[in-house]
Formats: structure tokens, C-alpha cells, sequence
């Protein structure tokens, strides 16, 4: 044997969101420097970089629907100390300062030396792979985004115009099933409200029928939302024919370039039982169909973990074809509440006026901690994953249990420490319960979760 990475040995840790917006490598609690160790220790250690790395002012503010999120370039070193050498930088926050965030991203990014996929200067850069070299293996990432502003997916470039700065996307359609008397009484509403004529005048203007959308004896557009005729009722979501084919060509490519290949999906659309009727989004444990079909897919391309985020908490863990799939791994680091700006159009959604600031921002949305996620313990409870394969084979994941600082002021909470046991258990027994439904084992056993592939 020639080289180290010939045995097929290797480990691989994986964080979900980090939104860093304050120094990290400057603490030592034990619990905290005990899992720095665990992140540090192995050969390659991915994380969502969900954020817009830029200095103050440069580059404009994007319409954002939430909080607009800056991570100062500085701050990567910090990153880079927790042992993060491999990011996702597809996300819903990606564009939160437009192509000039993009760029300016990636270009920290190269600067610190952290491999980044997800987002380029156009479509064929932001779908491709990055790969991260280490001693015992070369690693390939493919990153997508199915929560995105639509404005934010990068554009393709042609040989008469250039592409533009952006996220690759993982879109999907999504269709209301309902009964019959139901999609009879919307066609009733579409024509009394002038809907149907709007779409007739749009396709007689030359618009796509992908865009109006094509009607027909089991299914009917009603506004912007498509329902079908079913028996029971539901939503189905199927994922973008393009989209799908063409992070899948990525997947093939870096199979034919690297040891080891990860996919990561940054997806906050859910789905399963609770879905219609959960008054939380806590209280919902599962992705949405189309994102479980784009892992099997993913998978089944050649992928050897995929890996999903976005949701905010952890769910479950799928062995599929001798493969881990993390359906979310939550967050990890949770500082969106301290950025040092904010956009007007961000308080100006609240009423607040040109002389409040981002605590000003903070009180106002979360109504002084009682609402959102400073009054929701679960968005605190989180996990990582580490995967140790043997030979090229998955031999064991160890599932670590954070504490994220529930309940803490907002300037001290949102930075991971190991969970206390009993803390710990409560989590592992969550995302035990959710990966049974998978057929996946997990067992608790000095203060981690484990799973050992037969």
C-alpha cells in the first residue's frame, strides 16, 4: 500500500448552522474545550456557514426576511480553532447583502484557507464541489439550498452573457391534496375572483405554462398554491427535475475526484404527520418529502454521508445503503440575536425608527424573550455527529449532546458546550426515538449517543 488513504480509514465530524457573530476561541469552560477536542481531532470537520462573512459597509443589504446576518472575517479563525475546515455556504442567509456578500464570502473564505461549497460567482461555480485535502483521504462537498429567496439563486452564464453571483438551489413544487369537494369549490372561487381569467391573459402574453400553471380534471391552481384531487388530506412535494439532475451530475463528478464525498442540504421545509397540525415548528420532526427522496437519490448517485440543516433542531438518522443520512443536525452555533447592524428594512418591519439598535431589534421581535426562540428550550437542545469509517466502511457515529445556553442573555447564549447527562440523555433519546422510525439504533453510552454498523 502506497499511501494512507489507500486503508480507507477516516473520521469525519459534522456540525449543523453556525452563525457566529462573537469571538469563540476565547473561552474555557471544560465542557466547551472538550468538544473544541472531539471537533478538532478529526480529519475533516464540516459546518453550515449560514451568514454573509463581510466587514461593515462593504457591499449593500438584500431584502431579508429575518435577521441579516454578518460574521466579521476575523471571526473564520475562530472557526478554524473549533477544527471547521470544510463549509456549506448554501443557505437562506447567504444573500443577506446580495452578489457582493457572495463574492465577498468566498473570498474570505480562500483567504482563511476553509473549503466552501454552495455559492459562486454563477450557477456552474455554485453547484460544483469543493475538495479538502487531508492526510489520510481527499474529501469533495456539494452544497444546496431548497430555502432561498428566489432572487438569490446564482444564474448560469452563456456564451453572449455572463452568469450572476448566487446560491445553488434545490427548488421544489408543492401541491395541496384535498377531496373532491374541495377542488370543486375552488374552481367555484378561481372563476367568481378573476383568478382563471388572470392566468388566461398571462398565457396569452406568452408567459411559460410552467409559470401559470396547467390545470386539468384532478388539479387546479387557486392563486399561487396548486392542489389535486386525493384521498386523504395532505401535501406532496417533489423536487426540481433540473435542480435534482444536476447536483446528482456533481455528486457523479466528485466520486470520479475524491475518496470521500458529502452532500449537505440546508432545507427549512418539513413535513410528516405534525406538519398540519403542529402550532410550533418544534414540534414537527421531519423533512419534507422531496428533501428524503434527494437523499436516497444522493446516495444512490454515489455520496457517501448526506447531511441536512436548517430546521433548527436535530432529527433522526437514516443508514441507507450502509450510508448515514442526517435528516437536520440543528444548530450549532446560534448567534443571530448579537450582530453589531442591521438593516433599516429589518426594524422598519417591527416599527422601530432610525435610532434603535439591534437590541432595540431583539426585545421587539422575541417581545422580550417570550416568543420565537429565546421562549422555545428545543432550538437549544442540540446535537453533533462524528463518523469514523474503517476500510471504506461505516463502522460507528458518535452523537454528542449540546447545550446551547437556553434561558442565558442573549450576549452569552448560543455557544455549544457537551450537555450535562442529564440534559444529554434527554437528547439522545429524542433523536434515538426519531431514527428508530429509520431503522437506525441508538444507544446511549458515556454521556454520547452511538450507533454501531454491523
Amino acid at each position: 500500500m502506497l499511501y494512507d488513504s489507500e486503508r480507507g480509514d477516516f473520521s469525519m465530524m459534522f456540525l449543523g448552522d453556525v452563525m457566529p457573530t462573537r469571538r469563540l476561541a476565547v473561552f474555557g469552560e471544560e465542557r466547551y474545550l472538550q468538544l473544541r477536542e472531539v471537533c478538532a481531532s478529526t480529519d475533516a470537520t464540516f459546518a453550515n456557514l449560514e451568514t454573509s462573512v463581510h466587514r461593515y459597509l462593504e457591499g449593500h443589504q438584500n431584502i431579508s426576511g429575518g435577521t441579516y446576518m454578518t460574521t466579521e472575517p476575523h471571526l473564520l479563525e475562530d472557526l478554524k480553532w473549533l477544527g471547521i475546515n470544510l463549509v456549506s455556504t448554501a443557505n437562506n442567509h447567504a444573500f443577506d447583502y446580495g452578489e457582493e456578500g457572495i463574492v465577498a464570502t468566498c473570498r474570505y473564505l480562500d483567504a482563511a484557507g476553509i473549503a466552501h461549497a454552495g455559492t459562486g460567482r454563477h450557477l456552474r461555480e455554485a453547484r460544483a464541489p469543493a475538495y479538502l485535502d487531508t492526510k489520510r483521504g481527499r474529501v469533495a462537498l456539494i452544497a444546496a439550498t431548497a430555502t432561498m429567496p428566489g432572487h438569490s439563486v446564482a444564474g448560469e452564464q452563456r456564451p453572449d452573457t455572463p452568469g450572476r453571483a448566487g446560491i445553488n438551489p434545490l427548488r421544489h413544487s408543492m401541491s395541496h391534496v384535498i377531496d373532491e369537494r374541495g377542488l370543486e369549490e375552488l374552481r367555484r372561487l378561481g372563476a367568481a375572483l378573476g383568478y382563471d381569467a388572470v392566468r388566461t391573459r398571462r398565457r396569452n402574453l406568452g408567459d411559460a405554462r410552467s409559470h401559470v400553471g396547467a390545470d386539468s380534471a384532478t388539479e387546479y391552481t387557486f392563486g399561487n398554491m396548486r392542489f389535486e384531487k386525493g384521498g386523504e388530506f395532505g401535501v406532496r412535494t417533489v423536487g426540481n427535475k433540473r435542480d435534482v439532475e444536476e447536483n446528482l451530475q456533481q455528486i457523479k463528478e466528485a466520486r470520479r475526484m475524491s475518496d470521500w464525498v458529502v452532500v449537505s442540504l440546508h432545507c427549512h421545509e418539513l413535513g410528516g404527520e405534525k406538519l398540519l397540525t403542529a402550532a410550533h415548528r418544534s414540534e414537527i420532526d421531519e423533512l419534507a418529502d422531496f428533501a428524503v427522496d434527494f437523499a436516497h437519490g444522493c446516495i444512490d448517485a454515489g455520496a457517501d454521508i448526506f447531511v441536512a440543516h436548517g430546521p433548527q433542531e436535530p432529527f433522526g438518522v437514516e443508514i441507507y445503503k450502509g450510508r448515514p443520512i442526517f435528516y437536520s443536525l440543528g444548530t450549532t452555533i446560534f448567534e443571530l440575536e448579537t450582530p453589531q447592524f442591521l438593516a433599516e428594512e429589518a426594524y422598519a418591519r417591527y416599527g422601530l425608527g432610525g435610532d434603535a439598535g439591534p437590541a432595540d431589534f431583539a426585545d421587539v421581535r422575541y417581545q422580550n424573550d417570550t416568543v420565537g426562540h429565546p421562549a422555545d428550550p428545543n432550538y437549544w437542545k442540540q446535537v453533533v455527529a462524528k463518523c469514523e469509517f474503517k476500510e471504506k466502511k461505516l463502522a460507528r457515529i458518535e452523537l454528542y449532546p449540546l447545550d446551547l445556553g437556553f434561558a442565558k442573555p442573549r450576549w452569552q447564549r448560543g455557544r455549544p458546550l457537551l450537555a450535562e447527562e442529564k440534559l444529554g440523555r434527554e437528547i439522545i433519546e429524542k433523536v434515538a426515538g426519531l431514527s428508530r422510525r429509520r431503522g437506525t439504533e441508538v444507544k446511549w453510552q458515556n454521556g454520547r449517543g452511538l450507533i454501531v454498523i454491523d
